[in-house]
């Protein structure tokens, strides 16, 4: 990728961080900001979703940090096993463990007592729909080769990034950072082959205008 491709990368999700934060901030912990609207308090409104945008901000540059540790990851991944069938494999392994140590760990340590369990798995169910549905929009743009590595990074990589807001298990803070960390995620892995392709045809272009020797 270029400089150029990947700075365009970094900015636009830092935008879609921002703004869904923003947005997603209103919704979830509405009634913490419901005194704002009701009345309407213009500048408490606009501090607080800067607020938000600012959090937001954070929550992509980690979702960030998240995609790029895992795109190396991934190579060493098929380097060190060598056949992309075994590394999809130990992939598949490592998302159903995450997932059972989401709904496991998390019930254990924060469930009251007589608490359903149902809670905890349907956040896993969620996360492992939205992952399946994101791989197979991957699959459609690229090849099949892309589902089972696009699922991994939704599930494993975003469970990651999600772990200083699960440990302290408040609520707000828990759905507040699920959707925009799903969303940058979703969107730098889609636009990844995009940014590549334009890059690719970048090199082209300034390799053809070289004079030959």
């Amino acid at each position: 990728m270029t400089s150029r491709n990947w700075v365009k990368l970094f900015l636009s999700t830092l935008l879609v961080g921002g703004l869904t934060t923003g947005v997603v901030g209103f919704i979830v912990r509405w009634k913490e900001f419901e005194s704002i609207f009701v009345p309407f308090d213009f500048l408490e409104v606009l501090s607080v979703l800067l607020w938000l945008i600012g959090v937001g901000l954070i929550f992509s540059i980690l979702s960030q940090m998240g995609f790029f540790a895992y795109l190396t990851i991934h190579r060493f991944g098929l380097g060190i096993f060598k056949s992309r069938s075994l590394w999809n494999a130990v992939q598949v392994f490592l998302i159903f463990f995450v997932l059972f140590d989401l709904v496991y760990f998390r019930y254990t340590a924060f469930a009251k007592e007589g608490e359903s369990i149902m809670p905890y798995i349907g956040i896993a169910l969620f996360l492992l729909a939205v992952a399946i549905f994101v791989a197979f929009i991957k699959v459609k743009q690229t090849n099949k080769d892309a589902f089972i590595p696009a699922v991994f990074f939704m599930v494993v990589v975003t469970t990651i990034e999600w772990v200083p807001v699960l440990r302290v298990n408040e609520q707000s803070w828990v759905f507040l950072m699920i959707f925009p960390l799903l969303v940058c995620n979703a969107y730098q892995l889609l636009i990844l082959h995009k940014l590549n392709e334009k890059s690719q045809i970048h090199r082209q272009r300034i390799s053809s205008k070289k004079p030959s020797k």
